[in-house]
């Protein structure tokens, strides 16, 4: 399997950092979920070189990137990700979002429609389990707020958060190597508590943007084939109601985008990185496989 290499890069006046695993061919973007980092893309990454050029960005705030007090709507956030493009001469690039990446990489796309030629500009896009959910047709802004804000982890230890998480969701795919890439997500203080490393504050300013984007404003702008790869669960605790949602969103982006195609991955969590990575892979392999040259 082959081993990343963690990198930094100077971006518009910050540091960024990046994981790269190397390989040949068309470049792969990997974008993570809000407060996640590139190592959410650990399972997925090796199984896509050589054969393409497979790097994961840690997004501002995030990770071990900076994080800076302001700049965290889409377009900032956008001008970051061009910036990083032109710094690895990555032209071209198919973007894999998961989550609020999805979004991130659905507005840099329909942003840089009008400049199809330009290196940015993706060759297509992979929305993984995010881009098509609209929070305004659920959400008050102050119910986003508050049913979406970061949970309180005052006092966790590591143990303390790995036997939380164990008895949620992720306990369906948990292994040595997915506890890494959660705990990733924090710093530990010297007292041996936990610290997100996605701040509070600029959690909310991250929320606060993708409850005021609508996603299907956007979708008529894009232009590049796009690959929804959206997760579905029989037994998702926030009902059916949600789940015909969720498969409504999808049918309807996937209806309004040019050239779109979806993948379910059924009886499975959010986390498709995290429990479906090699099924992942493949899908990510055979759409980029099918692009034009």
């Amino acid at each position: 399997m082959p081993e990343p290499r963690d990198c930094f890069v100077d971006l518009r006046g910050l540091r960024f950092h990046y994981r790269d695993w190397g390989g040949e061919g068309r470049p792969l973007v990997l974008l993570h979920g809000l407060a996640s980092t590139a190592h959410i893309w650990d399972l997925v990454a090796p199984a896509l070189v050589p054969a393409y050029r497979v790097v994961a960005l840690d997004q501002r705030g995030h990770g071990e990137s900076a994080k800076p007090e302001t700049g965290y709507d889409f377009a900032t956030i956008g001008d970051d990700l061009a910036a990083f493009l032109a710094a690895l001469a990555l032209a071209r690039p198919v973007l894999v979002g998961h989550s609020w990446g999805g979004h991130v990489a659905l507005s840099f796309a329909a942003r840089w429609a009008q400049a199809p030629e330009h290196p940015a500009a993706p060759a297509g896009l992979v929305l993984v389990d995010g881009g098509f959910m609209d929070l305004q047709a659920r959400f008050t802004w102050e119910q986003a707020e508050r049913e979406l804000a970061p949970p309180d982890l005052s006092g966790y230890t590591p143990a303390a958060l790995v036997a939380r998480l164990q008895r949620g969701d992720l306990g369906r795919c948990w292994s040595p190597a997915v506890e890494r890439i959660v705990l990733a997500n924090f710093t530990l203080a010297p007292d041996g508590t936990i610290r997100p490393r996605l701040s509070r504050a600029n959690h909310l300013q991250i929320l606060r943007a993708l409850w005021e984007l609508r996603p299907q404003a956007l979708y008529p702008a894009v232009r590049c084939p796009v690959l929804l790869a959206p997760a579905v669960r029989d037994d998702d605790p926030r009902g059916p109601a949600f789940t015909t949602a969720r498969r409504d969103a999808v049918a309807a982006a996937a209806a309004a985008l040019p050239a779109a195609e979806i993948v379910w991955f059924t009886d499975t969590i959010h986390d498709i990185p995290l429990q479906r990575p090699h099924e992942l892979a493949s899908a990510i392999a055979r759409f980029a496989a099918g692009l034009p040259a």
